[in-house]
């Protein structure tokens, strides 16, 4: 696993979301009860960001067209999104948040 270091802790309040970037590819990262989690960020069904969205009981709402996922699988929960995100392996050392972008995987 190669974990890299993407922001601190208190940039994710708690209930809330943050677009990272490393490599050229943004994360979604959650703070879903003080438990952080990562996913891709961009909506499979339509080019947007989904750390815009609105996250409600670890269920993240794209405001593009209002597909729903899950943030700790990635699985779809409502349409029109039709494909699962890619989720990625996050840790959390002291106050600084890694996340490993070459172990992403996608949860059909």
């Amino acid at each position: 696993m190669a974990f890299k270091k993407v922001c601190s802790l208190g940039e994710v309040p708690e209930g809330e979301a943050l677009r990272v970037e490393l490599f050229d590819e943004p994360i979604a990262l959650f703070n879903l009860d003080g438990e952080i989690l990562a996913t891709q960020d961009r909506c499979t069904h339509g080019d947007w960001s989904l750390a815009d969205g609105f996250l409600e009981n670890g269920v993240i709402e794209c405001t593009l067209h209002w597909g729903k996922f899950c943030v700790r699988t990635g699985k779809v929960k409502a349409p029109p999104a039709c494909a699962a995100l890619t989720v990625y392996p996050v840790k959390v050392e002291g106050n600084d948040v890694y996340v490993d972008f070459e172990s992403g995987k996608v949860n059909d």
